[in-house]
């Protein structure tokens, strides 16, 4: 075991785990933040998509070595003030754009790395970033609304595609 201080949601947390650890299982059993989900194991369904640094990362492949003082942000602190929504938050609420909502923590977490990226992306560009992320009760077509949504809310202008 080895002791590790990890920044996560703007909070300084130190944990006591292996090195190779998957972040997901930090994340999830030492911090009981239980947003991030557990998909498949293999970084291939992005349900445990978080930020590190701001760029969308699959936990469940990261050992807990490798995060050092990177920013981790899950879906529980990706709004930036509290009482808030993320603009991907609030879209995806107000299309009731989950069905399961298993994936959608992952779906979010993707989206919102994609706005603060390309705040006006096409339908390429965001079926382009969501790709890797699958759901399996096919909302995909709810989640580029989301997406649109909140390019739209995020901007303070019509939806993208309007």
């Amino acid at each position: 075991m080895s002791k590790y201080t990890l920044n996560v949601n703007g909070q300084s947390r130190t944990v006591d785990v292996a090195p190779d650890t998957p972040l997901l299982w930090v994340l999830r059993d030492s911090l009981e933040l239980v947003g991030t989900k557990y998909g498949c194991g293999v970084g291939q369904c992005g349900a445990c998509t978080v930020h590190l640094n701001g760029v969308p990362t699959r936990a469940c492949m990261t050992p807990v070595s490798t995060v050092n003082r990177m920013k981790v942000t899950t879906i529980e602190g990706l709004a930036a003030e509290a009482g808030k929504l993320h603009p991907v938050q609030q879209a995806w609420s107000d299309l009731d754009v989950a069905q399961c909502g298993y994936c959608q923590a992952g779906q979010i977490m993707t989206a919102a790395a994609l706005l603060k990226d390309n705040p006006k992306p096409t339908d390429e560009d965001i079926d382009g970033a969501m790709a890797g992320n699958l759901c399996r009760c096919a909302t995909y077509m709810r989640i580029r609304a989301g997406i649109k949504r909140a390019a739209g809310m995020a901007s303070g202008g019509k939806e993208v595609g309007q």
